[in-house]
């Protein structure tokens, strides 16, 4: 099947300033890696505008191989770098973030899968900035792993179901699953009722409508807080092809339908990742003040 270019609402232009300047300095002197940057994100300049940044800790090399996702796959050999935290919190702070995204590779050849690193790079940055903000979009970490993340003082829990059930096996590795990701936010919430659970859906990969909303409604039984919905962008011709681009009035379809529902806040849109805008909820609610 052969796409249509790509429409007017997903060009944006890429734009920087002096800010963003001195940010991109701090992260290179630390030696740390930023979703933002990496991934070219459009949305790079209104996040660090605010005061939000995403770093990727534990390596650049998957140990999983998904249909979807550019990242780097291989066998990391169980390589960790122990510093990595304290330059973690060491930048958030001398950056001055009021909120801050973890976010990784899948590392199936660590033990514990990286759950202490998440959980020490947590807790130093509390430690050295206590009024920031947290937010770890870890991969499928259960039981001992996930109370171990849970319990290092993180605000918020993200893990992502990706796609809808049905297409979730066709582009997913196979070591992943629909309702293990599920499960993860499930058992997140028995852990502690103090933190928000949040997950990520891609469209325009195949799905229907109706398999979005019940994408939602199974978040939604499992106690979900927050749900991002995007466009998703094939990253080169070797992954899985976009079927179809979802306009802005669908998406705005789903932000209300997934509102309706309950959840307390919807980010629905083409440009949507799993950061964006991540902190406007907690602003709305004077939890956050810049």
């Amino acid at each position: 099947m052969k796409l249509q270019r790509k429409p007017e609402w997903l060009k944006i232009r890429l734009r920087t300033n002096d800010d963003m300047v001195r940010i991109s300095r701090i992260i290179k002197k630390m030696r740390l890696h930023t979703v933002c940057e990496e991934a070219r994100c459009p949305n790079i300049f209104e996040c660090w505008g605010s005061g939000t940044a995403t770093f990727m800790i534990l390596g650049d090399v998957c140990t999983r191989n998904c249909r979807f996702c550019a990242v780097k796959t291989g066998h990391p050999r169980g390589v960790v770098d122990r510093d990595e935290p304290h330059r973690v919190a060491q930048a958030v702070k001398e950056i001055g973030l009021s909120y801050v995204i973890l976010t990784s590779v899948t590392r199936d050849d660590l033990p514990d899968g990286g759950a202490y690193i998440f959980a020490e790079t947590i807790r130093l940055i509390k430690e050295m900035s206590p009024n920031t903000f947290v937010e770890a979009l870890i991969p499928d970490y259960l039981d001992e792993r996930l109370e171990m993340v849970v319990n290092s003082g993180v605000d918020v829990l993200g893990h992502n179901i990706e796609v809808v059930k049905r297409i979730s096996p066709l582009i997913r590795d196979r070591r992943a699953s629909y309702e293990k990701s599920l499960n993860v936010l499930k058992q997140a919430k028995s852990l502690s009722d103090r933190i928000y659970t949040k997950s990520g859906l891609m469209v325009g990969i195949g799905e229907t409508e109706e398999e979005v909303y019940e994408a939602l409604e199974d978040l939604k039984s499992v106690g979900c807080d927050i749900v991002t919905i995007g466009q998703y962008l094939q990253p080169t011709p070797k992954h899985y092809p976009v079927q179809r681009y979802v306009t802005p009035e669908e998406f705005e379809r789903y932000r209300k339908k997934g509102e309706e529902m309950g959840f307390l806040y919807v980010a629905s849109g083409p440009l949507v990742r799993s950061s964006y805008k991540s902190a406007d909820y907690f602003r709305k609610l004077g939890i956050i003040r810049d």
